[in-house]
């Protein structure tokens, strides 16, 4: 294959099932690890250049954005599942309609969650119980992001829809751009000229920036495929409709996994500082330990899209037996590293003994579950790929709020101890394993009711080989 081959769209419906799901997983694999250098940089340069308050700061503003952003990632699920659908399909037209909506959709949700979001911010700090020490931090990383942030939206809007030809190379190119631009400015703004935490804010939003514009450029040079005009980002409220009604379970789930996330901050932060940073430091190394997982997830929702599209329900099956063993594999592998070389990696970001030690424990416990996870996403790809994405949501749910939330309270309750007044660190950790096993189970019995539907769903097809005019309508 040459080098140019590489940045263009890749049809998945033909070839070993294995070997497409792993050309897609390889670069998104990449590309996450890439994406998570952006905050593990930002966390390593404010502990080094400010303090562990910094690293504090850096964390406690995370689950907010997470939160805040959470709409964005509904548009591009949504995006990326019709656009890999239309692809299978050799729907030109519809194509370029889906790609154009996606756009002004996203351009409208930009401006509406700028404004609410920069109401909500210190509210948001106060009702998390964030220290007053790094409240003033915090209040100003969310704030320059959201001014900024159409950039970082753009680019994973836009990517998405790359992802959804099968182009993640491209995708990956631009995002490497923009980490090595990201640390450099990290460098500058930090440790050259001292703007501390609000730093590395400003630093991530004009890296983003120039990822999402040479998306696209990328888009605008891919006329084999689709053709854009300017008509296409006339929002049609029937391709504005699904993009929002297969993208809005997605959102939901992240939001409400959000919403879980600060519930479960608000705990971390009553635990106290160290607590605080050792939290940082974990979620950044196992944000890496996850990257499997969640790639595979991403693959198997093009893989899975573009092969609906097809109506070729034979490499539906083959493909999710196959995506779950190549799951287990990159997950086994890399979890394997994080449990040999935990403590090292902990002291990159800390030089704090104590830190390093509490960080190295909290991984051993969240060792066992990087496995299991790695097949739930690999699953809950699959059946978002199959225009079902309202089961990954209830599991998420389930999992996350009715289990997860009181089982770390209830945990944190338990294990109170005049060290730790509002309990263990390990409370935190113990309940997050627990529901990603139980939502593993959920997600395999949810994809074998999915399967049976997809094989009734294609039986009545009469013409065998004759594609649906909307998949996933």
């Amino acid at each position: 294959m040459g080098l140019a081959k590489l940045f263009e769209a890749h049809d998945v419906t033909v070839g070993t099932p294995w070997k497409r799901i792993t050309e897609l997983t390889i670069p998104m694999l990449i590309g996450n690890i890439a994406q998570q250098l952006y905050n593990t940089v930002d966390t390593i340069v404010v502990g080094k250049y400010v303090g562990d308050n910094a690293l504090a700061a850096v964390g406690g503003a995370s689950p907010i954005l997470n939160l805040l952003l959470v709409l964005f990632v509904g548009i591009s699920t949504g995006a990326s599942i019709l656009v890999s659908q239309r692809f299978g399909a050799r729907d030109r037209r519809g194509l370029a309609r889906v790609i154009g909506n996606c756009i002004t959709v996203t351009a409208l949700a930009t401006l509406i969650t700028m404004g609410l979001g920069l109401l909500a911010i210190r509210p948001l700090l106060t009702v998390m119980n964030t220290p007053p020490s790094i409240y003033e931090w915090c209040a100003s990383y969310l704030t320059i992001f959201l001014v900024g942030g159409a950039g970082f939206i753009f680019y994973n809007i836009l990517s998405g829809i790359l992802r959804g030809m099968g182009d993640n190379v491209s995708a990956l190119a631009f995002l490497l751009v923009a980490t090595v631009l990201n640390i450099g400015l990290d460098l500058w703004f930090v440790a050259g000229l001292g703007m501390g935490v609000p730093g590395v804010a400003l630093a991530t939003v004009i890296a983003q920036t120039v990822s999402a514009v040479l998306c696209t450029l990328k888009l605008l040079n891919m006329r084999q495929y689709f053709d854009l005009h300017l008509g296409d980002l006339k929002l049609d409220g029937r391709y504005a409709k699904k993009i929002i009604g297969l993208g809005l379970p997605s959102g939901v789930s992240q939001g409400v996994f959000s919403i879980s996330a600060l519930l479960v901050q608000s705990l971390t932060n009553s635990m106290g500082e160290v607590v605080m940073a050792c939290n940082v430091v974990v979620m950044r190394i196992d944000g890496f330990a996850m990257m499997p997982a969640f790639s595979i997830g991403v693959a198997m929702t093009t893989y899975a899209g573009q092969n609906y599209g097809a109506s070729r329900p034979d490499r539906l099956r083959s493909g999710a037996r196959q995506g779950m063993a190549v799951a287990f594999f990159m997950s086994l592998v890399l979890t394997t590293g994080i449990l040999l070389f935990g403590g090292q990696l902990a002291a990159i970001f800390t030089s704090t003994q104590e830190l390093i030690a509490l960080s190295m424990r909290m991984l051993r416990i969240l060792a066992v579950g990087y496995l299991v996870f790695g097949i739930n996403q690999g699953l809950c790809g699959f059946m978002r790929g199959t225009g079902d994405t309202t089961t990954p949501m209830w599991i998420g749910i389930i999992t996350q709020v009715i289990l997860r939330l009181p089982l770390a309270y209830l945990l944190a309750w338990a294990t109170r101890d005049e060290a730790y007044p509002n309990g263990r660190p390990e409370a935190l950790f113990l309940s997050l394993v627990i529901s990603w096993t139980v939502a593993t189970l959920l997600a395999y019995l949810a994809y074998r009711r999915q399967a049976k539907r997809l094989e009734r769903e294609f039986a009545a097809v009469k013409a065998p080989g004759e594609a649906k005019a909307e998949p996933g309508a």
